[in-house]
């Protein structure tokens, strides 16, 4: 890791607020890294923006019957705020409508475009003739090629994670109008990714110590092979393209997107009182690039964004991109659209930032999704934050308080117990120290924890209020090294809760200019007063979860009404359209994952009269295990269809509740039964 780093979160979308999904994503492991490193004094900068662009934009703006411009304006204000209320400290945090991004997108075009790299073709894409447009990736919904799922965008199905054009789609509908496209030809500039493919692996060969996550997805990609991705679409909003044979186009927003970064860093260069500031860290080769970023956005950080850049040929490429996994909520997917979502803006009218900070570092999605729960929120504060560590903290700072007039009393002839303790200190210092290195945030965040464990056994260990009176240098002995162990504290878990951990080194007088070497066993000297303070943490009590519980419930009851709790109903298909699907009853007999695979489990279904291989994108619902015996239904005679090098053999048909959840289309027959 070079002594510069320059750390970027995933710019959100500016067509709604944020909620717990975007913070476990990029930003609360963003903010943590970033404080860890200049706790230790690196020249480190945290970027980041609201992307403006998007098709989610001009949707929201159609449903609020406004302009773009003002859904952008709201909601970039909104995450500012937002940001700001929960700790989250960007240098800098800027917007994709800005003139200094326009023309720094524009100019980077014109770069790639003068160099000759875009190849310009005539191509069908899909079009409206109702609305009078060619419909973006997210206007047009169908049913994914892939695992079925009815409900899949023309960019990606969120069921199986399979990256789309709309054009694969089965039985494409426009959402604006709810028609059937049509083809049309459309011109647009693309950038052959295929002339990119050795490069980008060496590249990516070349990276160290990324997740696996991450690497397996980028493998899958180039495993494939890379193709042509558009560069430009047809639309009215965004960054026109700069050439005079394109009116009507901009730049598509997976490539203007990114160059926020840059243009954000530019904007920061000039606040700073220095243009040229920017250079220093995008195209000095001393520079470490970080992307924080959700598993969606993959792809668009590790493969095409870094051809972008090797192909402008003067910026830096990212040393890591450590992506995190999906958050769920509650057991269930987080979905917006059915209300199953916490707010960020809501949770801070009821509880405290920090403690939301803490609870989802220990639950980070880092190499897998994870879960969210009220009830765990509850449990992590009471039993670790009050119990443990506010617990040792109290104990700490009151018996001081009441038994040496508030003054850290000094050290002499310490037993081996107090040596130990101290001891830990380093110990515990360099165990979060490597795991922050290693974007490993539950395991720093633990091993922090595991210190104030320490601290509040050894209290419990030496019996303070009975070694007071009869041995009251021993007793004096334990507060001043469990006052340096809450001193080390306040700063090893300064990235995880700034607020708090601010108001304890308050309490116990360390300046707050204090830098990660100055972590030891006598960070706070004998004689130090030690403020009276109140408790750090209080207990959440049951109704206040199941308050938050039930609320969670009836957003998502008052999204769903009973009309429309599930999709409409498809166009009308000809009988004998259906009797042309040959369905049979089949037996589950082996399942397993399918390796560098979210979603995707590979089955061996029984059907009576032979065996085949299917793949079905269920892993979100269930585990291999539990599904081998399962009688199913099975759509039989599909064309057979290729995903991540095996061959699928038809479909498992499932049905999909209200909540999102997956469920067999069983049948007793017999495998090999026809179902009719």
């Amino acid at each position: 890791m070079s002594e510069r780093i320059l750390v970027t979160s995933a710019l959100p979308y500016a067509n709604g607020p944020l909620h717990l999904g975007h913070l476990a994503g990029a930003y609360l492991p963003a903010d943590l890294y970033t404080r860890f490193q200049r706790l230790k004094g690196k020249d480190i900068i945290h970027i980041c923006g609201s992307d403006e662009h998007g098709v989610p934009i001009t949707i929201a703006a159609e449903k609020e019957g406004i302009t773009p411009q003002e859904v952008v304006d709201k909601y970039h204000a909104k995450f500012k705020e937002t940001f700001e209320q929960i700790g989250i400290d960007f240098d800098y945090y800027g917007r994709t409508s800005s003139p200094v991004h326009k023309k720094t997108s524009q100019e980077f075009f014109k770069n790639l475009h003068d160099q000759g790299v875009f190849n310009k073709k005539m191509e069908e894409q899909l079009y409206d003739e109702d609305a009078d447009m060619f419909l973006p990736d997210r206007y047009v919904k169908g049913t994914c090629p892939e695992c079925g799922y009815g409900e899949a965008y023309g960019d990606q199905c969120e069921q199986c994670g399979s990256s789309l054009s709309p054009t694969e789609l089965i039985d494409p509908i426009s959402s604006i109008t709810g028609n059937k496209p049509i083809l049309k030809k459309t011109e647009h500039w693309y950038l052959p990714l295929g002339d990119f493919q050795q490069r980008l692996e060496e590249w990516i060969d070349s990276r160290k110590n990324w997740k696996p996550n991450v690497s397996g997805q980028c493998k899958s990609w180039l495993d494939s092979g890379l193709s042509d991705r558009a560069v430009t679409r047809d639309l009215t909003w965004g960054v026109p393209v700069p050439l005079p044979d394109a009116e009507g186009k901009v730049l598509y927003v997976w490539f203007d997107a990114p160059i926020g970064y840059i243009s954000a860093t530019k904007e920061w260069a000039e606040e700073k009182g220095d243009p040229e500031l920017w250079k220093t860290y995008w195209q000095d080769e001393d520079t470490s690039l970080v992307h924080f970023i959700g598993k969606d956005n993959i792809v668009f950080h590790c493969i095409m964004f870094p051809a972008m850049l090797m192909q402008h040929g003067d910026y830096v490429l990212p040393e890591n991109v450590p992506a995190n996994e999906f958050l769920n909520l509650e057991g269930k997917k987080l979905s917006t659209s059915k209300g199953w979502a916490v707010w960020l803006e809501e949770y801070i009218e009821d509880f405290e930032p920090d403690l939301l900070r803490y609870v989802l570092g220990t639950t980070l999605p880092e190499t897998k999704d994870s879960d969210f729960s009220w009830k765990d929120f509850q449990a992590r504060i009471n039993g670790e934050l009050a119990d443990i560590l506010g617990n040792f903290i109290f104990r700490t700072t009151s018996f001081t308080q009441r038994f040496f007039d508030g003054k850290v009393p000094a050290l002499e002839n310490p037993t081996e117990k107090d040596l130990t303790a101290l001891k830990a200190i380093e110990e515990q210092k360099e165990k979060i120290n490597e795991a922050y290195t290693g974007y490993k945030f539950r395991e720093a965040i633990a091993e922090t924890m595991n210190l104030a464990r320490i601290g509040n056994r050894y209290f419990t260990e030496t019996e303070p209020w009975k070694s007071r009176k009869e041995n009251p240098q021993a007793c004096a002995n334990t507060l001043y090294v469990c006052t340096q162990i809450c001193g080390a504290l306040s700063l090893l878990f300064q990235p995880v809760m700034p607020q708090k951990m601010h108001s304890l080194r308050e309490q116990l007088g360390i300046p707050h200019n204090t830098t990660w070497e100055h972590i030891n066993d006598h960070l706070v000297p004998a004689d130090h007063l030690v403020a009276d303070h109140e408790i750090l943490f209080k207990k959440i009590e049951d109704d206040m979860v199941d308050r938050e519980i039930n609320k969670l419930e009836e957003k998502a009851k008052a999204a769903a009404p009973a009309a429309d709790k599930f999709p409409p109903l498809k166009d009308v298909a000809e009988f004998d359209d259906f009797m042309a699907l040959d369905l049979r009853a089949g037996k589950i007999l082996a399942a397993e994952k399918v390796k560098k695979s979210n979603k995707l489990i590979q089955i061996t279904v029984d059907l009576g009269f032979e065996k085949r291989t299917i793949l079905s994108g269920i892993a979100d619902f269930f585990k291999p295990d539990e599904i081998i015996g399962k009688s199913v239904s099975v759509v039989a005679n599909l064309a057979p269809k290729k995903m991540m090098g095996i061959e699928s053999n038809g479909m498992i048909l499932m049905g999909e509740d209200s909540n999102g959840k997956l469920h067999f289309v069983t049948t007793d027959a017999e495998p090999g039964s026809p179902i009719t």
